[in-house]
């Protein structure tokens, strides 16, 4: 294997590691409550659906952005 492979595959390995550990450390469960709604679940897991909901956000936006900008352009 080339060394640039191997360094990805040692990257992602300590990703994971870090990513397993977070969750061990943050099962607490939480309350949220929004509106009439009341969702009890783990830190870990609102964190994670927090960063998803962001990224998707940023994803559209940035598309958005781009179609913009070649309608400027034209």
């Amino acid at each position: 294997m080339e060394n640039s492979m191997k360094f990805k595959i040692i990257l992602s390995l300590v990703v994971a590691a870090l990513v397993v550990i977070f969750i061990v450390q943050n099962v607490a469960v939480v309350d949220i409550k929004f509106l009439f709604w009341k969702l009890s679940m783990s830190r870990s897991l609102m964190m994670f659906f927090l960063i998803i909901i962001g990224a998707v956000v940023g994803w559209f936006l940035k598309g958005a952005s781009v179609r913009r900008q070649k309608e400027d352009q034209e």
